[in-house]
This record gives C-alpha cells, structure tokens and sequence, in this order.
C-alpha cells in the first residue's frame, strides 16, 4: 500500500467547509474544480487535495496552491486519502468532492441553510448533479451538456442556465458532493479501508451512517454541481465492491438504495426507528445473490 505524507498549510481561519478532493493525474479538472470553488462559493471554505502520484504536474501545482494537502507516490484510492486527510480538517464540516465537478453559485449556501434546519449534527446532505449524459438516475438533473472535457466546457452557458432546472430535494444523500459533520465521521471511523481503492465506498459510508443512528440522507435540490464524467476507475485496479458490500451486509447495494434510502424519490425524512422487519426481508431476498457470488469466478 502507497505510503501518504501530510502537508498542512498556513492556519485557516473562518472556513465554514473543509473540502476533501481526492485526484489522480487530473490536473485540468482539479484546476477547474478549486477555480469554481474560489469563484462561486459563498463562503470561504478550506481546500484539501490528496494527490495521487502527481506526476502530470498536479503535485507542483497544488504546492504552489498555499493548501493543505496529501500525497502518494502511486495511486492509493479514495478511501485511505480521505481518512488521511481528516486529520488536516479545520472546520465543523467535511465536503467530499470529486476533482471532475464544478461548483454552481449557491451551492455552499444552500447546503448551510439546510444545515441550519437540522437539530443535530446526524445528518448526510448532497449536492444535486447536473451531468451531460442520461443514466436513469431520478437524483441527478440531465442530459444538460455543457460539456464533457475542459477544452469543450461552456461555463458561461452553465452559469447562465443551472438555476432554472426545477429539480426538488431528493432521499438518498450516498455520493460526492456529499457533506457531514466531524463528529459523525469520527463516530463511524470515516471511509472503510477494505473497499479501497474506492468502489462502492459510497453506499458502504451511507449504511454505516444509517447503523449509527443517521436518517437525514437528504439532496439538496438547490445546491448544484456540474459532473463532467470523467472517471480515472478505468486505469485502476478495481476491488469487487459489490461482493464486498453484500458480504459485509447481507444486503445488496441496490437493495439498501432502492428499499432504505429510497434513493431519487421526493425528499421525506426516514423513520427514526431502525426496521429490524425491512431488513430481515432484505437480508433473505440477498440470500440468492450470495450464493450465486460465492460460485461465481
């Protein structure tokens, strides 16, 4: 496993979110991602990058940054980077975001204004995507192309267009922009290491949030981010987060999105009660695909 060094910056003071984006040799996009951040935030909020590798100049650049930051000789994932860089997190809040976003106007303040209308501090918000292509996703506002690589990228358009999507907050908060208290995510030991280097990370931090007593999972409609799609997954190695998920749960990933965090619906708190019944059925309707996993080479 890639060893990390930390690099904190200069003492930040009145940051409202400590935003932790994790990269590999995607130095265009994490550009573009920390410039929407420093221009169309509301707030001053505290950047934190991980690089991995960097060798495609993104280490020189973020030195240059003045930020706080991470790095690993070779690509160490998602899930390590993250916990990494928890120890460098200055404020009450920690943002996860992926170095291939672009943050609209708003989006800081409308995820702070819902976090004023929590009681606690048990809670995981996302921002609402808006993506170039259809997937069929009911949480994510698309297709809107504004384009798909830095080069093609019509950011005016973008800035112009992205509040007049009528898009309503939505259940199931599990993906980057996502948002949760420091406490919360030292009470539930922050990303788990077993499913580096990432996938299905998400729904594994969304089901240990629910165990921990967490039932806002809420999107927040308002809050917009611009998703250029620009996966690095295909150069990595990839664990087999779906068995690992399922074995470690007894549950299906998509059986935990679909049937608990109701993901993509119209927004409405969880029950506070944890559904000993609901997960039963779940666990047995699983079973098969267990099985099936267990023979499956």
């Amino acid at each position: 496993m890639s060893p990390i060094s930390l690099f904190p910056a200069q003492l930040t003071v009145d940051c409202v979110f400590s935003i932790i984006i994790p990269t590999w040799n995607n130095l265009v996009f994490v550009k573009k991602c920390i410039e929407s951040i420093r221009k169309n935030s509301s707030f001053k909020h505290q950047i934190i990058v991980h690089v991995n590798d960097g060798s495609d100049g993104t280490l020189e650049w973020i030195k240059q940054q003045g930020i706080d930051y991470s790095w690993s000789p070779s690509n160490a994932g998602i899930c390590l980077p993250m916990n990494a860089c928890r120890s460098l997190v200055k404020t009450k809040y920690i943002v996860y975001m992926n170095d291939d976003m672009y943050v609209c106007p708003l989006w800081d303040f409308n995820l702070n204004e819902e976090i004023k209308l929590i009681s606690s501090n048990k809670f995981y918000l996302s921002s609402t995507l808006i993506e170039p292509v259809e997937t069929g996703n009911n949480a994510v506002i698309a297709p809107c192309n504004y384009g798909k690589t830095i080069d093609s990228f019509e950011e005016d358009r973008l800035l112009k267009e992205y509040s007049t999507f009528i898009h309503a907050d939505w259940n199931g908060a599990s993906w980057p922009p996502s948002l949760m208290h420091v406490e919360t995510w030292d009470l539930i030991g922050g990303f788990s290491v077993e499913f580096s280097p990432g996938m299905y990370s998400d729904p594994d931090i969304s089901m240990k949030l629910y165990h921990a007593g967490v039932r806002v999972f809420k999107g927040v409609g308002s809050s917009r981010v611009y998703h250029f799609m620009s996966k690095s997954t295909g150069k990595v190695k990839r664990n087999n987060g779906r068995k690992q998920f399922l074995f470690k749960w007894n549950i299906s990933s998509r059986l935990f999105y679909d049937h608990i965090l109701k993901i993509g619906s119209p927004y409405k708190q969880l029950p506070e009660s944890f559904d000993e019944k609901l997960f039963e059925k779940l666990t047995k309707k699983s079973f098969k695909k267990k099985i099936l996993m267990l023979f499956k080479k």
